[in-house]
């Protein structure tokens, strides 16, 4: 059984202040693209355990998709550790770009596993494990334009937002999500953005109505919300990437942006033509490019009810 697993860009990505537990309370509008892991689940004998054909995926039990089978496996009441299952990952999502790659792997995991040994779990049930894996995995569980509030996990679907052909732009380099968190940190004031426990409830309020305005009878985004506010931080260590996002603009995007944490920047475009000319143009030594597609809701569900083995998601850029 194969089963894709998504990637995602962050259409916004406002950070709101910092919880009690150490986490960043954010608001931020997701979207999936076509680009994805593939999950390929097989019966062996002995004990579960994880390939990959990308050799800095971890394959051991740091790996989400690890914990992911434990979690499932629990939650189904079963005894001891999973066993008697092999999950191999085909890695085509680049790593640390801030595309959701390996919160998408597990919750593909989830879907699969549960599947896979025939376990009737609900779907509280299993946002509830996606939760315990990070902020963002419940979204692969939904996919299509959605609102992420709270550290990312609570997640509200919204109007799909009109199709776009996206050109990823990947530089030569990672960057991981705690040191993006960690440079915003340090450039925001400590009095305004650290929040007790009832301003971050204050706070929640405050998101309820801005999702009536991001989904309601219109699907406009608000023009203050078009803006990620890790991307500053991170430019001033890597300035490549505001390069990128200007470049992408000139080449025709209607936006452009980081995507979460980084390194990855997109650009959205109205044609497929669009969107290669602007990857071709940006290709090279120093930033390597893919053209997709969003995906709506529909669409996501659809593809993963059939599986997508078969299609790659995305097409190179040279």
């Amino acid at each position: 059984m194969t089963v894709p697993a998504f990637a995602k860009i962050n259409l916004t990505l406002r950070v709101l202040g910092v919880r009690g537990d150490g986490y960043h309370s954010v608001r931020t509008v997701l979207q999936s693209v076509a680009l994805h892991d593939t999950l390929t689940f097989q019966m062996v004998r002995g004990a579960f355990r994880i390939e990959c054909d990308h050799p800095a995926c971890p394959t051991d039990r740091t790996n989400l998709v690890w914990r992911a089978a434990d979690l499932v496996w629990r939650a189904a009441g079963r005894p001891a550790r999973p066993r008697g299952i092999v999950v191999q990952i085909a890695k085509r999502i680049p790593m640390q770009a801030g595309l959701g790659g390996g919160s998408s792997d597990a919750a593909a995991a989830i879907r699969g596993l549960a599947s896979f040994w025939g376990l009737d779990l609900p779907r509280e049930r299993l946002y509830a494990v996606a939760a315990r894996l990070g902020a963002d995995v419940p979204f692969f569980l939904e996919g299509g334009t959605a609102l992420g509030l709270d550290r990312g996990d609570v997640i509200f679907p919204l109007i799909d937002s009109p199709a776009a052909w996206v050109t990823l732009a990947l530089p030569p380099f990672g960057v991981s999500t705690k040191d993006a968190y960690q440079w915003f940190d340090r450039t925001s004031p400590p009095n305004e953005y650290r929040r007790d426990r009832r301003d971050r409830r204050d706070q929640y309020s405050r998101d309820r109505g801005a999702l009536r305005v991001l989904g309601g009878e219109s699907s406009r985004i608000p023009s203050s919300e078009w803006t990620n506010d890790l991307e500053p931080p991170v430019v001033r260590h890597h300035p490549e990437i505001a390069r990128l996002t200007r470049k992408l603009r000139m080449l025709g995007a209607f936006y452009a942006a980081m995507s979460g944490s980084g390194s990855a920047v997109f650009g959205l475009f109205d044609t497929s033509a669009g969107a290669r000319i602007a990857a071709r143009d940006l290709a090279g030594p120093a930033c390597r490019t893919l053209v997709t597609r969003t995906l709506n809701r529909k669409q996501f569900a659809e593809r993963n009810t059939r599986g997508g083995a078969k299609s790659t998601g995305f097409f190179s850029a040279v």
